[in-house]
């Protein structure tokens, strides 16, 4: 039975391996299922028994380059707090900021295709928020439970984790925004801007003024592409 396990795992890792070049260089739309199994060398047929859909193959990719990032697994051993909350919420802003400076950018492309597919069957932005729940949720809870704990924010009513998703859509759909040939919304890319969106997101998952003047700027800088994660991307 193991062996069968370790056959199944290696063969799983085979196409993930062969699918990344794949998707790099075509994209999600330009990539198919047979170009894939082609290029591991296998059938379609057992590609599907592993993943049996392009979304999901791609979401896999996605999630494993999240898991993979340094930057992530440094956060996620940063103990809750009110600062790792502000360190989140600045990055996740940071991140879809610097996602939109290049139309043609890769992370730009996922985030428009995360908004593709939810305007259609939705599979893939499921799969990939599923992921990123997963990866950042428990630390992003965590940290504003320790924050109420501290006296550094109110309580708010309802589910810990909607108030990270709520973050995530805020700054998502703000992105939106800069994605068009000519923006929708002139919004300017400053720090100071930055800054207003951090103050929002804070604000309305209930940290203090006070806290807020406290920890925004007194965050150490981190470079946090993992939170590509929270983003969509």
């Amino acid at each position: 039975m193991s062996s069968l396990r370790l056959t199944s795992d290696l063969r799983r890792e085979q196409i993930l391996e062969a699918a990344k070049p794949c998707f790099a260089r075509y994209g999600f739309v330009g990539t198919t299922t047979r170009s894939v199994a082609l290029a591991a060398g296998i059938s379609e047929g057992l590609l599907f028994k592993h993943f049996p859909t392009k979304a999901a193959l791609y979401a896999e990719i996605l999630a494993e380059e999240c898991e993979a990032d340094p930057e992530l697994h440094r956060l996620l051993e940063l103990t809750p707090s009110t600062s790792t909350l502000v360190i989140l919420v600045r990055e996740m802003v940071s991140h879809f900021m610097r996602a939109t400076e290049d139309q043609d950018q890769e992370e730009a492309q996922r985030i428009r295709l995360l908004v593709s597919s939810q305007l259609t069957d939705g599979e893939f932005a499921r799969l990939l928020f599923a992921k990123i729940g997963d990866l950042i949720g428990s630390v992003f809870t965590a940290s504003v439970e320790s924050a109420v704990a501290a006296g550094d924010a109110t309580p708010v009513e309802g589910e810990p984790l909607n108030l990270f998703w709520f973050s995530h859509h805020i700054v998502h759909m703000i992105a939106l925004t800069r994605l068009s040939a000519v923006p929708s919304l002139a919004f300017p890319s400053t720090p100071a801007f930055e800054r207003q969106i951090c103050q929002f997101i804070l604000r309305g998952i209930g940290l203090k003024e006070s806290a807020i003047e406290s920890y925004l700027d007194a965050a150490p800088p981190s470079d946090l592409a993992a939170v590509r994660v929270a983003q969509g991307a």
